[in-house]
């Protein structure tokens, strides 16, 4: 089990992350349930499985849990 801490593209999706939610917040209440709530579910999922790929039990499921990160991020 890796410590994904110390990937760098951990730390960036999360700083991405917290950034999606300062901006969101200052977005129509109208959209709260819409834009917002896509933009953030979507901007948490990339660390969140990079995360979760460290967890898992081998390169392959890392690997597997990179590539879902990857689509959350539209790659």
């Amino acid at each position: 089990m890796r410590d994904f801490h110390g990937l760098v593209v951990w730390q960036k999706a999360h700083a991405l992350t917290l950034n999606v939610y300062r901006v969101t917040k200052r977005f129509p209440d109208d959209e709260r349930f819409g834009l917002t709530s896509q933009l953030r579910r979507s901007a948490a999922s990339v660390p969140a499985n990079l995360a979760e790929g460290c967890g898992r039990g081998g390169e392959q499921e890392f690997a597997r849990f990179v590539q879902i990160a990857t689509g959350s991020a539209g790659g």
